[in-house]
This record gives structure tokens, sequence and C-alpha cells, in this order.
């Protein structure tokens, strides 16, 4: 059986392209008016994510590095990780909680609060198998910071295993 991730790029789509048309993934909700003055902010943080899931989807490391600022720290499973450049490996993606996993999408994605160098999201993500049953859905926190020029996910917290 040909998962629907292997059809997509066998068909020269990229997963991030036709997530939305699945109804996979959620599309970043609009700005809150409470938030306003911090849209550009809230958009390059929504685009950090967006890239994040599409990296994670395709198990490129070096992209999905690339959504970070460091050191990045994550609360999940009733541990704190400290996660540097060159820590993440290809086992990632196939050994532990993922390996029944074939792709995540975006069930909830929205700002708690914004500012000129940090966005905090409340989002939910769902992990799916190859024949598209779900895994489960996680609630987590993103915190997604302006370093260097540089818009990216330093901190998350999460229910996920």
């Amino acid at each position: 059986m040909v998962s629907r991730r292997e059809a997509l790029i066998g068909a020269g789509l990229s997963l991030a392209a036709a997530t939305p048309a699945l109804g996979q993934s959620v599309p970043a909700p609009p700005v809150k008016p409470q938030h306003a003055r911090f849209t550009a902010e809230i958009a390059a943080a929504q685009a950090c994510l967006d890239a994040f899931m599409t990296a994670f989807n395709a198990r490129d490391l070096k992209a999905f590095e690339a959504t970070f600022n460091f050191p990045h720290v994550r609360f999940a499973s009733n541990t704190v990780r400290t996660i540097l450049p060159g820590d993440m490996k290809p086992d990632l993606f196939t050994t532990g909680a993922l390996a029944d996993w074939d792709h995540s999408a975006w069930a909830r994605r929205d700002v708690i609060h914004a500012g000129p160098d940090k966005v905090h999201i409340d989002t939910r993500f769902t992990r799916y198998r190859k024949d598209g049953s779900v895994i489960g859905g996680f609630d987590s926190i993103y915190i997604v910071t302006h370093l260097d020029g540089h818009w990216g996910i330093q901190g998350r917290s999460s229910y996920a295993p």
C-alpha cells in the first residue's frame, strides 16, 4: 500500500502544499485584535511552524534543525531535554514513539502571547500512521523566538511521548 505522503511525492507535490487540501493541517488562524500590533511577528512565527511540520514530515534533518533557535528546550515525557545543533539523528523518525509514525499535522495553533521578539503558540498536533489512522493528538505550547534575524522554535512543552 502506498502512503498518502508517498503518493504526493510521486505526483510531484509537496506534503506541505497538499496538506490543507487534504484537510489534515489547519492553517494559521487570523490574528486576534489584542495581538494586531504584532501581525508581522505572528506571521513569521506561524511560518516557522509550517516549516517545522514540513521538514519533520519530510524527515529532512537539515531543514528541521533550521526551524529551531538554539539552545532548544523540550519538555515532554516527564523529562526536560536541551537540544543543540547536530543532536537530532535519522533514527528520530523510526524509533520509540515514532516507530509506527508516518506524518503529523497541526490541529490547532492559536497565539497566546506575542511581542517583537517572541510568540507563544498553543498547539495541538496529530500523529498518523501510513494508512491514515490516528496514533494520537497532543496538546503543546511552542515558543518561537527571533534571534539574530532568525525566527525559530526555541522551546516546546507537549504531552507527546
